[in-house]
């Protein structure tokens, strides 16, 4: 796609640019808008309210989501991001910058979250018993309270199973690390805008930590 120029990243052709009376560049180049974004982020709270137990460590690392629990929260460049998005176009999935189009790669996000790219597609159903689900691969029944649809709290997977007990053997810990990940899911990479139930679906990937670490 040619462009104008160093200074100006605007197609020659504006009719790529199907959206751009909605799109947030229209806004700032127009002075209707000008505030800096502030995205929700949740890996803060999960942080907080869950620390990972050294003894279901091995675990997480086994299923291959060590990577993303060491990133921690990341401080953001709230001006930076807000850039970005004033250059991301919908139409093309690219960021429009001075010197062409760039995006984000698989080989990025592998290299970021330490996820693999090349393993089994993940496919499955969302209509699950999740009580019954919670039972067998979380050791704990949800209470209503904690659900809501196929969703599950967050923080009450954290009131359950964020200490093991003393005399926890290896199956207790298998399910201490699948309620870790599946609330490190919600919080980091499956976030909803309030950030404090995370979807039951995710849950029967989890069933074989092992097996989890080879899907794409």
């Amino acid at each position: 796609m040619a462009f104008r120029g160093l200074h100006d990243a605007d197609p020659l052709d504006p009719s790529v640019l199907l959206l751009q009376d909605r799109h947030r560049s229209y806004f700032v180049d127009t002075e209707q808008l000008q505030d800096v974004l502030r995205p929700r982020q949740q890996m803060r709270a999960f942080l907080s309210m869950w620390r990972m137990d050294p003894r279901f460590r091995p675990y997480v690392i086994r299923a291959g989501f060590y990577g993303i629990y060491r990133l921690g929260h990341i401080i953001i460049d709230w001006p930076l991001i807000t850039c970005l998005v004033e250059k991301w176009r919908p139409e093309t999935h690219t960021f429009h910058v001075p010197l062409g189009e760039m995006t984000i790669t698989l080989q990025d996000v592998a290299i970021i979250l330490g996820l693999r790219i090349d393993g089994p597609a993940v496919t499955g159903t969302c209509m699950v018993d999740v009580v019954e689900l919670c039972g067998e691969l979380l050791g704990v029944t949800p209470p209503a309270d904690a659900l809501r649809g196929l969703t599950i709290s967050i923080k009450w997977l954290c009131q359950q199973l964020s200490t093991p007990g003393p005399d926890d053997d290896e199956v207790d810990l298998d399910r201490s690390a699948r309620g870790f990940i599946l609330a490190l899911m919600g919080s980091f990479l499956f976030s909803d805008k309030k950030g404090v139930h995370v979807h039951l679906c995710f849950l029967p990937l989890l069933r074989d930590l092992t097996q989890t670490s080879t899907y794409s």
